[in-house]
């Protein structure tokens, strides 16, 4: 519910109201116009937006809010393409004084003239996640791939990292699978949202906005504010939660202790195909968590109208055939503009529920993945920024397999913003300086000390002079040159015969990477990685700034686990006492199982330390 005075609530449960509704139009070209009340042709505005479906509750849901209206204007349609149009709704108060609640911002979609009227037709930012994506392979947890989204369509997010990861599966690390049917930036929003356990809208400043289905109700709807409504003999309740595993090919069940309830099934969500059998669970088991607290009446209602309701909120019903001990949420929700306002909750029947439905493992429409000849394509896209400085940063990290043994490709294109290291620049200035000569021949003593000029730029009066050769040190500063190298490691292993290189001044500039990979393993994981540092200067990679794919034949949407378990540690400069010092150090612990008769293990130390008074750099690393 959008946040109102406590003499609104009281204003709006009154039976008689006043109010009027006014709005603004700005074109693309920053041109407004202001229209009021009476401008709207009577009975046209409307302004309708939706959580779920027609038949039953869903998550991760991204639906857009639509907005239509008809003024008496004579404003040239021609000009309102992608205009944007903001509505308030003005509530008179007790004490006489009028509350303003904002009722959104739409995008004017259509805009058709009539003979005295403009009629337009709008929708909020959500279609601007309409882009395509690119299936590019992400990694991050979920506030990453919501950044990532909302900074490709200019939308605000309105959520900080801190309220995201301090979500049940916020601080989660996601994945998104290869083979996957996201097209639009819209549809990892989708994907995302259902991790979350709620669904998303754009809200009434026009932010991205999170929302879950809660138990507290907002408002109390009486019977005497009611015009017709309907209420469902059967509480909406959730009990398990389905997920298919495409790795599997089944739908994974997961249920609370007593269920009797109605099962939400997740599909193929992309963000839960990686990751261990007991990952997927707790991914899973939050989600029913948030889907557990759902117990609504279904209904469908019109009402007297409450501009400060929105979708998502819980109410409670009372007078007439309602159940003033039971909730409902508002899943879809029109306000009518100087008209009645609708509301409705959608759900299921739990009783009608098909018990076969809860773990069918018989996935419909399920595709080979791996065939024979086919080209596939894994790609990856940066979710996070990156700093490079003089020690490695991994910028691409690709996983992929083969169903047969053949040949891959790598390619990468990278923009890094470079901040070149400032150089010290030293030149000795030479000329001749010539000083006048007086009427016997000696050097002009007073003209040469207090070094007068006259216009022709001499010192002195007389035609001759005596010429001095002069040397004078000039020093400056200028931009240096940063050389970037390039790292690229294949399962684990550094290539050393290729490190391509680039030198640069500062300024942004483009790193395009290639390397082909002969004789790849067939039905194993495989790993590719690149590495990016930089000497004599800075840089810093932006959120989707690197790009990246590796494409052969036969490739798979992804192998089985194998058993490897990569760990990263890192630390910053640390000193001990005051003669050691270490510019930082990285360990990597390495456990492979790729066949039931290997067993390896390895600890790698790497980095360069200064030790004592000499600080001789001293490379150490052991391998067992």
């Amino acid at each position: 519910m959008y946040p109102v005075s406590e003499a609104f609530l009281q204003a709006v449960q009154e039976n008689t109201r006043e109010y009027y509704w006014t709005g603004k139009i700005t074109t693309k070209a920053g041109k407004e116009y202001l229209f009021g009340y009476r401008d709207i042709v009577k009975g046209s505005g409307y302004i309708t937006a939706q959580c779920c479906g027609s038949t039953e509750l869903e998550i991760g849901t991204v639906y857009a809010s639509e907005m239509g209206i008809t003024l008496f204007s004579q404003i040239d349609r021609y000009t309102l393409e992608d205009a944007k149009v903001e509505l308030s709704c003005h509530f008179r108060l007790p004490d006489g004084n009028f509350e303003e609640i904002p009722m959104g911002i739409f995008e004017v979609s259509e805009a058709n003239r009539h003979l005295k009227t403009l009629e337009l037709k709008a929708y909020d930012y959500m279609l601007r996640f309409e882009k395509g994506f690119n299936g590019f392979e992400t990694v991050g947890n979920a506030y990453a791939f919501l950044e990532l989204c909302c900074g490709a369509c200019n939308v605000e997010l309105a959520h900080t990292k801190e309220e995201i990861e301090a979500m049940p599966n916020g601080p989660e690390l996601l994945s998104i699978y290869p083979e996957n049917d996201i097209e639009t930036y819209r549809d990892v929003l989708y994907f995302v949202a259902q991790v979350l356990g709620g669904f998303f809208c754009i809200n009434r400043e026009g932010r991205l906005e999170l929302r879950k289905y809660g138990t507290v109700p907002v408002l109390e709807i009486k019977g005497r504010h009611r015009f017709s409504s309907s209420f469902s003999d059967f509480i909406t309740r959730y009990t398990a939660v389905s997920s298919t595993n495409l790795r599997t090919q089944t739908a994974e069940y997961y249920a609370l202790e007593t269920d009797d309830g109605l099962t939400m099934n997740l599909g193929v969500n992309p963000l839960l195909q990686f990751g261990l059998e007991e990952t997927r669970r707790t991914l899973c088991e939050n989600i029913l968590a948030d889907l557990s607290v759902i117990s609504y009446v279904p209904f469908d209602s019109s009402t007297i109208g409450n501009p400060a309701l929105d979708l998502g909120d819980v109410l409670t019903f009372s007078g007439g055939q309602a159940d003033g001990t039971q909730t409902a949420c508002i899943t879809s929700i029109e306000h009518r503009i100087g008209g009645r306002q609708s509301i409705r909750c959608v759900g299921k029947n739990p009783r009608l529920a098909q018990a076969k439905s809860k773990n069918d493992k018989n996935i419909s429409g399920l595709l080979n993945q791996i065939e024979a000849g086919k080209i596939g394509i894994h790609t990856f896209t940066n979710a996070s920024a990156y700093t490079i400085n003089d020690s490695n940063v991994r910028i691409v990290s690709i996983e992929f397999a083969s169903s047969e043994e053949t040949h891959i490709q790598f390619f990468g294109q990278v923009i890094v913003d470079v901040a070149a290291v400032q150089e010290d620049r030293e030149a000795s200035a030479k000329g001749s300086i010539v000083i006048p000569a007086n009427a016997d021949g000696t050097a002009g003593a007073g003209d040469a000390e207090t070094g007068d000029m006259d216009e022709s730029g001499s010192t002195g009066t007389g035609d001759d002079g005596i010429t001095v050769e002069v040397e004078l040190p000039v020093a400056w500063k200028e931009d240096g040159m940063a050389e970037a190298i390039v790292t690229f490691v294949f399962n684990d292993e550094e290539i050393l015969l290729h490190h391509p290189a680039e030198t640069w001044h500062s300024g942004k500039h483009t790193f395009s990477l290639y390397y082909p990979i002969d004789n790849v393993v067939p039905n194993i994981t495989n790993t590719f990685e690149v590495y990016l540092r930089m000497s004599n200067g800075t840089g810093s990679v932006d959120t989707g700034d690197c790009i990246a794919a590796v494409s052969g034949q036969a490739m798979a949407a992804a192998a089985a686990w194998d058993g490897k378990i990569n760990i990263e540690e890192t630390a910053a400069r640390f000193m001990i006492g005051g003669g050691i010092q270490a510019r930082g150090y990285g360990e990597t612990v390495k456990m492979e199982t790729m066949e039931l008769v290997q067993r390896s293990y390895s600890d790698h130390v790497a980095g360069k330390y200064a030790i004592g008074a000499f600080c001789r750099p001293v490379a150490m690393g052991q391998e067992v």
